[in-house]
């Protein structure tokens, strides 16, 4: 019987690699971004004297969101691949990024929803700038949603703090 447990323990320990072609596949969604980012650098670049300064703004807004998009999507591949299947050997390349290695599941939590507040915070900030594109009833759920995610943020904080107080 303990041999048994034994093998399902290694294959348990094995299947972590199950997760590699989920990370594969967030990296190249970050394609699917830069191709969206650039569409949309091409457009204010040859729109440029046709649009208005909010419209400019959104834009820029909107290259910002996607750049945001793409750090969160290597942040949870990076974190993820490392708290999950394999330790990233790269400790003597001078371009290690400061936290590779040391974010914890629970900091990885609160990455994660710090930069979804940003990047709903941008959301809302666009909406704003186009306000008479949107009913009242679309604005005030736009923020109900990014209140959730603060408040979430908040919480996800405060439960991680809890957790390592004792």
């Amino acid at each position: 019987m303990k041999n048994m447990e034994h093998k399902f323990e290694q294959l348990m320990f094995v299947s972590r690699w199950l997760l590699v072609p989920l990370y594969v596949g967030l990296i190249a969604s970050v394609l699917l971004l830069i191709y969206k980012f650039y569409g949309e650098l091409a457009h204010l670049f040859l729109h440029v004297a046709t649009l208005s300064e909010s419209q400019i703004v959104v834009g820029l807004l909107t290259l910002i969101d996607l750049s945001l998009i793409a750090n969160l999507l290597f942040i949870i591949t990076f974190s993820g691949y490392e708290s999950f299947v394999s330790k990233i050997d790269v400790s003597d390349h001078e371009d290690k990024p400061d936290w590779m290695g040391k974010v914890s599941f629970g900091a990885l939590k609160i990455k994660v929803i710090g930069s979804i507040v940003a990047i709903s915070a941008i959301e809302l900030l666009k909406i704003f700038m186009d306000m008479d594109a949107y009913t009242e009833t679309q604005i005030m759920w736009k923020v109900i949603i990014h209140l959730t995610f603060v408040a979430s943020g908040v919480l996800f904080a405060l439960m991680d703090r809890l957790a390592f107080q004792h």
